[in-house]
């Protein structure tokens, strides 16, 4: 179900953001719309960061980790098979060693092996050698009985996550989360990786106090404090993929670690990514990080394992960089054609049992026995944007296994996580696992139970979702004059950022002729366009928008004005998002 129309957003033109003559007049228009009420809320400047002070259970991990640092005690990361926990984890072991701590490793779970997180399949695999201290990153605070194994090994564990805590919390040492009950940190939206990067914060300023960095002796024999903003790429890249909010507080990371990259400064294994994908570090933005980046070290995770992509960050070597990040360039490849035949079949499957689109159930649940457990939250993204409602999509967890896993994707105003919560608590027993977020979760159930749960999670949510939920819109920031689109225009808005979820990248509409048109890459469109109010022409692409029909007459459009940049040329252009025939 493609948007049925383009609504303007609510633009305060007369905002006191727009008397501030340092930005374009557009850019201010922009941020007035998007809440921001003064210059202050823009200034990304570090010094800005939210103090860890406030963060739960920080002294108490810090305490552990200390110990565990001075007596050399073995530290075990283990870390999540999605972005958020693959750079979660990079940062965790990099951190550790500049802080001092020198037997430090990593375990990360193969999804069809040992399932999520800290399961206990995965630590009986830990069983003949323990570690000293285990810490999770990015999950954990939903695995309940997995910290209850690993403390039976006589571990130490750490929970850093950012999921949201079920009714049982686990057993552990200590818990990092600002998403605890009462927890009075002032950003929840904080990543996996931003989770640990605070933990390193706060380590870092309790070992300063104690005189770590200090120590008597020679000079061979003195520490320096580290620079922990040397990790500020990966909890970029971390908090981008995994889609959190990007509040101000997550802005000020995500802006640092653009800031890092676009110096050259980046990782080898960033830098080595954005090379195999084509893309200039000095010009990367956070759409890079997004959806070139993120998907091609979720694709390990996804079709292969975690472990190549987090070697990939954790290496300093450029010709070793290199190889990981074209290894992974080489799965993602696979990962985009399972899910092509994925989501052919998906929509085959919609076309043959709802093709009557407006009786569609409130929320949708597919299963096919041939699907990859490790692409269904793709499929669920895809089926997700085509009819406008929630989607979960299962496969089963292993090949010939009775247990079905599902990933979930839902639209704004529709908390899917909560949705799922409310089916477990009213049928016990049908969901065996489910965690997650407000727009994507997981969950396991037994395929005998499918069209139990799937006639449970319809009913719920046609209680629950107010209709007009379902009627999909595009938001725009409104019309632009022909004369305000330029170069300018677009630089200021490329460099207005990090935009991101509830934070959206600008977006414009207006109506335009198509004088001509041409298919790019057999699915692409490339446009000349000529707008209506002012006769003036433009340069367009709509990419995905070829349907079978070159577009000719009038069109409403919704655009944003972007730099081309090919073989040191600049060219201007509107990049097309979404376009209505008009005449």
């Amino acid at each position: 179900m493609k948007p049925r129309s383009i609504v303007r957003r609510l633009i305060q033109t007369d905002h006191p953001l727009l008397a501030q003559a340092r930005w374009h007049p557009v850019l201010c228009r922009v941020y007035a719309a998007r809440g921001i009420a003064d210059a202050e809320a823009m200034d990304l400047r570090l010094t800005h960061l939210a103090s860890p002070a406030t963060l739960g259970g920080l002294d108490t991990a810090c305490d552990i980790l200390i110990d565990a640092i001075r007596a050399q005690k073995s530290i075990l990361v283990v870390g999540d098979f999605d972005v958020d926990g693959a750079t979660g984890t990079a940062v965790a072991l990099r951190g550790l060693r500049m802080l001092g701590a020198e037997r430090v490793s990593f375990r990360v779970p193969n999804r069809f092996v040992h399932g999520y997180g800290l399961s206990t399949a995965l630590v009986a695999e830990l069983a003949l050698q323990a570690p000293d201290v285990l810490i999770t990153v990015d999950n954990g605070i939903a695995c309940v009985a997995g910290v209850a194994a690993a403390k039976a090994l006589g571990c130490t564990v750490i929970v850093t996550d950012h999921h949201l805590p079920g009714a049982e919390l686990p057993a552990a040492d200590a818990i990092v989360n600002p998403n605890l009950q009462h927890d009075a940190f002032p950003s929840k939206a904080l990543a996996g990786v931003g989770v640990m990067f605070y933990l390193l914060l706060a380590l870092r300023s309790r070992l300063r106090e104690k005189g770590w960095f200090e120590r008597e002796g020679g000079p061979e024999d003195r520490r320096s404090v580290p620079d922990l903003s040397l990790l500020l790429d990966l909890v970029a890249l971390g908090t981008v993929a995994d889609l959190v909010p990007l509040d101000r507080n997550n802005r000020v990371l995500v802006a640092a670690g653009l800031r890092r990259i676009n110096a050259g400064l980046a990782c080898a294994g960033v830098a080595a990514l954005l090379r195999v994908a084509g893309r200039d570090c000095a010009r990367t933005d956070a759409s890079d990080l997004g959806f070139v980046v993120g998907p091609r070290i979720n694709a390990a995770g996804r079709l292969d394992d975690m472990s190549i992509g987090i070697q990939c960050l954790m290496s300093d070597n450029t010709e070793q960089a290199t190889r990981c990040a074209t290894q992974l360039d080489t799965i993602n490849r696979e990962r985009r054609e399972v899910q092509a035949d994925m989501v052919g079949e998906a929509e085959q499957w919609l076309a043959l049992h709802h093709a009557d689109t407006s009786a569609l159930p409130a929320a949708l649940c597919l299963f096919d026995a041939r699907w990859h457990a490790g692409v269904v939250g793709l499929v669920a993204s895809k089926l997700k944007e085509r009819v406008h409602r929630p989607v979960i999509a299962f496969a089963p967890a292993i090949e010939g296994s009775e247990e079905i896993k599902g990933s979930a994707r839902s639209i704004p105003g529709v908390n899917i996580r909560d949705l799922l919560a409310e089916v477990n608590a009213m049928h016990p027993g049908l969901i065996a696992r489910f965690g997650g977020h407000a727009m994507a979760a997981g969950l396991s159930i037994e395929r005998c139970n499918l069209e139990r749960f799937r006639t449970a999670l319809d009913e719920l949510a046609r209680a629950r979702i107010d209709p007009i939920l379902f009627d999909s819109c595009l938001l725009s920031d409104g019309a632009l004059r022909a004369e305000d689109i330029d170069f300018a225009l677009a630089e200021a808005l490329r460099g207005g950022g990090p935009w991101g979820q509830a934070f959206p990248e600008p977006l414009f509409d207006g109506e335009f002729h198509v004088e001509s048109a041409r298919v790019m890459a057999g699915k692409h469109l490339g446009l000349r366009l000529r707008c209506v109010d002012s006769g003036r022409p433009f340069d367009a692409v709509h990419f995905g928008g070829y349907d079978g029909a070159l577009p000719a007459g009038r069109w409403h459009v919704a655009y944003i004005p972007q730099v081309d940049q090919w073989r040191d040329e600049s060219r201007l252009r509107l990049m097309i998002r979404h376009a209505i025939q008009v005449s």
